[in-house]
């Protein structure tokens, strides 16, 4: 059902990235990649998509080459002809990911769904939301059968969240204030503060308002440096040692209506596609990672807005119905 919501939007974000006049600037290290390992024409979209497989079912690489065999609707999906070739395996997919890695092409799937989202009318707004989420990373050292790695991932760190203990990583994203759209991915250990990634996180363009939790309070100047036509909205402490501020207190909770949409992307990414623990070890890896996988939130967040107009949802049921423009006749899909 996944792959249906996204067909249009993924094919036609290919549509336009694997235009001619992009090929040359953005894929050529796809095309010698397609040579290097003598797959059809065209078959590096295929790479590509089963790589977005993974994204949206929390699949490893294995786990991948396996639901490639098994899914004829998968296969379809990305393209596969098993006239042709065989489905791609666990090493080439995992070649795939660090040639992606390799050229920090990740990013530019998350600027190409941004472009393609523009082109569609939804467009990144003058404001933007700022917030950050703590990913968890295994914390135990038992690993009897990788006895020379027995630790944790020095790039990793723990910290403290109100009264709990977290150790991993923690992904921060700047969202654009109106549509919700991401547009900034920083990635860092879970002990780094809030406010670092801060002005990595403004496009420059903002011409209103930075919004933010208590946690990026104070920094007014780091965010006129990075955008100068911008305003300060972020919350500020209520609680002092006489007293609680009452009207800030208000006034944060006005803040928090529009700061809110800055929590659909982490929504989407834990609980829709399952990314609730780090999957590499390494910032840079699972960097990439969320570059990816934020580009796919962001298709996800507007899949309706998207989606052809003669389908639509049946909602509060698990049935979708799609009916056809030509004969009339509706079929339906159960999830």
């Amino acid at each position: 059902v996944m792959v249906a919501i996204f067909a249009m939007g993924v094919s036609l974000l290919f549509e336009k990235w694997l235009s001619a006049s992009q090929a040359k600037a953005n894929l050529h290290p796809l095309a010698f990649y397609t040579i290097e390992f003598t797959s059809p024409p065209g078959y590096h979209a295929a790479h590509l998509l089963s790589t977005f497989l993974q994204h949206w079912f929390n699949l490893s690489d294995p786990g991948a080459e396996d639901t490639l065999y098994e899914s004829a609707v998968l296969r379809r999906f990305t393209g596969v002809d098993l006239g042709r070739a065989t489905t791609p395996d666990e090493t080439t997919i995992l070649n795939f990911r660090h040639l992606l890695e390799k050229h920090e092409l990740c990013g530019k799937i998350l600027d190409t769904g941004n472009l393609y989202l523009d082109s569609k009318g939804i467009r990144i707004s003058t404001g933007t939301i700022v917030d950050a989420i703590i990913i968890a990373a295994p914390s135990s050292t038992k690993n009897k059968k990788k006895k020379k790695k027995k630790e944790r991932d020095p790039q990793m760190h723990r910290t403290k969240k109100g009264n709990r203990n977290y150790f991993g990583a923690k992904a921060h994203i700047g969202v654009g204030s109106k549509e919700g759209v991401v547009h900034s991915v920083c990635t860092s250990a879970a002990s780094v503060h809030d406010k670092h990634m801060l002005p990595d996180l403004l496009h420059g363009e903002e011409k209103k308002k930075v919004w933010g939790d208590a946690g990026s309070q104070g920094q007014a100047k780091v965010i006129h440096e990075a955008a100068p036509r911008t305003q300060d909205m972020t919350d500020r402490r209520v609680k002092t040692k006489q007293c609680v501020d009452e009207d800030e207190k208000r006034k944060n909770r006005t803040k928090s209506r529009v700061r809110a949409k800055v929590e659909w992307p982490f929504r989407i990414l834990k609980r829709v596609f399952g990314f609730t623990k780090v999957r590499y070890r390494g910032i840079k890896k699972n960097h990439e990672w969320l570059l990816t996988a934020f580009a796919l939130v962001n298709l996800y967040q507007h899949r309706k807005r998207l989606a052809p107009r003669w389908g639509h949802s049946v909602s509060g049921g698990r049935e979708t119905a799609f009916r056809d423009a030509k004969s009339g006749r509706a079929s339906h899909i159960y999830f």
